[in-house]
């Protein structure tokens, strides 16, 4: 599912210096920008939904941020890698005393979404609980993950993003399954499990969303994720990789293709991406595999 962030802002002194680059996924959006903040620069943002902050790269100023959530200015750190995180509706003002060029990533997180998709309700207290300029290694390397693939000409399966924002989301909310938890609800009955596999058998060339899979089932799905899993013993973007790289045996064994063409026909990026995941999940690569067919 996908949303509109519900955001109003009033800014003052900083311009845009690239285009919006922006990526939406199941219950969350992000854009990456990059700005110029002339001296004594501020803006003023309330959003309707929580949203993470992070700052990628910054170039300039000598002097520390001014970042506050009530009104009352408090300085932030210049370094870059520092990120804040606001809750839904609550307003927050920024400040600069100097030129300054930052590159940004927001996420913005549709709570509804969310918890549907990790099956379980999210702590409000964690939601509605402000952290201002704090520093997190891990989150940090998931968020350049998340701004690549907003920037990037060459797209990635929807599922890479899917997984790597729904896991900044679990870490930074410090969610977790309690010990000895069991998954929730039975597998997919034969007929749905039958009606899933035939769509992504015919359809496994093009990237297929969770979303057309769980409306198959007439599942959520966070529940369909569950009961496919259960029923298969690995997750739905793993049985279409897998069916993807049936299609490629076919063709590696019935056609004189190049693998250019191969990967192209099987939706995979380029041959590198293709003979990537080929070695993980076959052992070797198209190459040495076609050649031990006898090709």
């Amino acid at each position: 599912m996908s949303f509109q962030p519900r955001m109003t802002s009033t800014v003052e002194g900083i311009t845009l210096l690239d285009d919006l680059h922006w990526r939406s996924w199941n219950g969350i959006i992000a854009d990456v920008w990059h700005v110029a903040c002339a001296a004594g620069a501020g803006g003023h943002y309330v959003s309707r939904d929580a949203r993470l902050f992070v700052v990628l790269e910054r170039e300039g100023g000598r002097s520390d941020v001014q970042l506050s959530v009530d009104g009352r200015p408090r300085r932030v750190q210049r370094a870059p890698h520092r990120m804040s995180f606001v809750p839904a509706d609550l307003p927050i003002w920024s400040h600069v005393d100097e030129p300054v060029r930052v590159r940004h990533l927001d996420l913005h997180f549709h709570a509804p979404t969310l918890s549907e998709r990790l099956g379980e309700d999210l702590d409000d207290e964690r939601l509605a609980t402000p952290r201002l300029d704090f520093l997190d290694p891990r989150l940090f390397t998931l968020a350049q993950l998340i701004a690549e693939e907003c920037t990037s000409p060459e797209r990635r399966h929807d599922l890479y993003g899917d997984g790597l924002t729904l896991a900044l989301f679990i870490d930074l909310l410090k969610l977790g399954r309690a010990p000895g938890a069991a998954a929730r609800g039975p597998a997919l009955s034969p007929r749905q499990l039958r009606r899933v596999t035939d769509f992504i058998e015919a359809h496994c060339a093009r990237n297929i969303r969770l979303q057309e899979l769980a409306e198959l089932t007439g599942l959520s799905q966070s529940y369909f994720s569950h009961a496919f899993k259960a029923a298969t013993g690995v997750p739905p973007y793993q049985w279409h990789l897998k069916a993807r790289l049936r299609r490629v045996q076919a063709l590696l064994t019935d056609t004189e293709l190049p693998l250019t063409e191969i990967a192209s026909a099987t939706g995979f990026t380029d041959q590198a991406h293709l003979t990537r995941s080929f070695r993980r999940l076959i052992g070797t690569t198209p190459a040495a595999w076609r050649r031990a067919q006898g090709r």
